[in-house]
């Protein structure tokens, strides 16, 4: 076994109900790393393209970061990668917890799922034996339901799993692990779902290898003494008050979309309505905290709420904060608890059915549907007992809810009468709670990026604002001066964000890494591995993995370049008032500038002959010309 990795992946045909080991060579390891960047090599080289996501012939994975299951700080994350049914892009959801380190600990780097089960199936990996098992008794169930019962039957696994909205192939599902941490985007729990594949339970005794034991405690010590010294910073922050931490200010300053990004916070939105639904509100029901594998910070809490009849739940985060209550208008506090555990459970992607029911409420507004159509529910701003209950419709997919549990271009469809100027979308994927007029690279990285629609997805003014200059996240990784003007410097940067974005992701790390103090990035990589590497050959690594997701994006058939966001979105035309009052995001400027950077067309977003070979991909030049 070598340092960091196994060497090896799982392949499990859920037809021939078969597992197969199929070893990798280090050179792979060195290329792509783990996460996505192994995911995309291995299911763009074994899935033909244009397959249907929901046939049998798709490819559904779990990859843990190539750092994943090593004690270096925060290197926690899993990534599940397919092809996604909502946009028919390259798909992938990332998922903290414990997952991760449990498939490594399994002793592989990665488990790709491929064929179709006539029946239900769950696959079960303990101790070495590996079996296919019925699973007829938890097809229905949700998601804590189903772990609980797996549980009892298996002691001390981790489960990964799907809850009825995966099972009806609801386009906006995801995968959930250890109840309420879900890998929500890009509709993969509807691929885990087409496979009949209600959960994965998984426990191995393997331990990773590292190549320098000494020197990974010595930094992890010293990463983790600063996360419990640190009584001020976002550190703090995040673990005493959880993301929610974002509630106010973002809705104040503009960064957060109100009332489905039509609205500005002071007049729709004030800060006494902000407050009903700030951390401090939100902690008052904190049980205890949690925190994923290797993380010192812990920026996770388990909560009770009595108003809700809810015993045990994950607290919400600021993303499904601000698509149940800025977007919706809804200052309920307990809705928000109530609608977070319901998707959760559900397996529902929270940004996608926040932004699913403010579309929704703005037909209803506007006389395009009535309340013969959504079963009497009078869907208002705010109506919070309307809005839990359009959402139970949605994954039960009953009445109006079924229309809205596939996403918006479906939805817009089946309504017509021009309802999709209320779609606030890319490509299908509903819009994260971020607004481009306030993060203005976001524009491009909405529109443009191989998964679109995604703030998890590389964009240069997110990144800084964690990184400078609050702090020195990577001490080698230095921008060009003029990154925050139009030009030159501002695109060069987009793209050595996009290498080490990518990189990031790969290797298990949290992105919330560069909110917090200096990472020992470099030193953890070869403590683990061995390797010598400059952060150069992290970044061209990462962009050789964003080459190949964009290549595999554009392989089916998606036009890119010609994406285009809602006008409201962008400031097209520019809002009179509130925090963003005056500005219209030039997003198709900062893609032109960034295409000239990564050596791509602009006229179609594909990547230069020239590009592929200088980034050894290649294979990939028979696909795309």
């Amino acid at each position: 076994m070598s340092n960091g990795f196994f060497g090896k992946v799982l392949w499990i045909d859920l037809t021939k109900e078969e597992f197969t080991v199929e070893i990798l060579p280090e050179e792979i390891y060195r290329k792509y790393l783990g996460g996505y960047g192994l995911a995309s090599k291995l299911i763009y080289d074994h899935m033909p393209k244009k397959t249907d996501p929901l046939s049998s012939e798709s490819i559904l994975g779990f990859f843990p970061g190539l750092l994943t299951g090593s004690i270096a700080p925060l290197t926690g994350r899993c990534m599940v990668a397919g092809k996604s049914p909502l946009t028919g892009t390259w798909g992938d959801a990332s998922v903290g917890g414990y997952i991760g380190a449990e498939i490594k600990k399994c002793g592989f780097d990665g488990i790709l799922i491929k064929g179709m089960a006539q029946n239900p199936k769950y696959v079960a990996i303990i101790d070495n034996t590996k079996e296919v098992l019925d699973a007829s008794s938890l097809w229905g169930k949700d998601t804590s339901e189903t772990e609980d019962k797996l549980k009892s039957t298996h002691n001390n696994v981790n489960i990964i799993s799907i809850g009825p909205s995966g099972e009806n192939l609801s386009l906006i599902s995801g995968i959930v692990h250890d109840k309420h941490r879900v890998a929500a985007r890009s509709g993969l729990g509807a691929v885990m779902g087409s496979k009949k594949l209600k959960a994965i339970v998984l426990k191995g005794n393997d331990k990773v290898n590292v190549a320098n034991s000494e020197s990974l405690l010595e930094h992890t010590k010293a990463y983790n003494s600063g996360v419990k010294n640190d009584q001020s910073g976002a550190m703090f922050l995040y673990h005493t008050l959880g993301l929610s931490c974002l509630n106010v200010s973002a809705g104040l300053s503009g960064d957060t979309p109100i009332k489905n990004w039509g609205g500005n916070g002071p007049q729709d939105f004030p800060v006494e309505r902000l407050n009903k639904i700030s951390a401090a509100e939100i902690n008052k029901y904190k049980l205890r905290d949690y925190g994923c594998f290797s993380c010192s910070v812990q920026c996770g809490a388990i909560m009770k709420v009595p108003e809700a009849n809810i015993e045990e739940t994950h607290i919400p985060e600021y993303e499904t904060c601000a698509a149940f209550g800025n977007m919706l208008l809804n200052d309920d506090l307990i809705s928000l608890f109530k609608l977070n555990d319901i998707c959760n459970r559900s397996g529902l992607d929270t940004i996608s059915v926040g932004g699913m029911v403010a579309f929704a409420i703005e037909c209803f507004e506007n006389g395009l549907i009535n309340k013969s159509d959504t079963n009497g529910l009078e869907l208002n701003w705010g109506n919070s007992d309307a809005i839990f209950k359009l959402v139970e419709n949605m994954i039960k997919r009953e009445g109006f809810g079924d229309i809205l549990a596939d996403g918006p271009i479906i939805a817009t469809k089946k309504i017509g009468k021009n309802s999709e100027k209320y779609a606030m979308h890319s490509l299908g994927q509903p819009l994260p709670m971020h607004d481009p007029k306030f993060f203005n690279s976001m524009g491009r990285t909405y529109a443009f990026e191989p998964t679109p629609g995604r703030h998890t997805a590389s964009s240069l003014d997110h990144f800084i604002t964690g990184v400078l200059p609050r702090n020195n996240f990577i001490k080698e990784f230095t921008l060009p001066k003029r990154y925050r003007k139009p030009g030159d410097d501002r695109y060069e940067a987009m793209k050595m964000c996009a290498g080490l974005h990518q990189s990031l992701n790969s290797l298990g790390m949290c992105l919330f890494t560069y909110w917090f103090q200096t990472y020992p990035f470099l030193e953890s990589i070869k403590a683990v591995t061995g390797w010598d590497v400059n952060i150069d050959e992290i970044i061209k690594i990462g962009l050789r993995i964003q080459n190949l997701r964009q290549a595999f994006t554009l392989r089916e058939g998606i036009d890119l370049a010609n994406n285009t966001l809602p006008g409201r979105v962008v400031g097209d035309p520019p809002f009179e008032e509130g925090p963003n009052r005056g500005k219209t995001v030039d997003y198709k400027a900062d893609f032109l500038g960034y295409c000239a950077k990564m050596g791509w067309n602009p006229e179609n977003a594909y990547p230069l002959k020239e590009t592929l070979k200088e980034l050894e991909l290649d294979f990939v030049i028979k696909d795309l010309y």
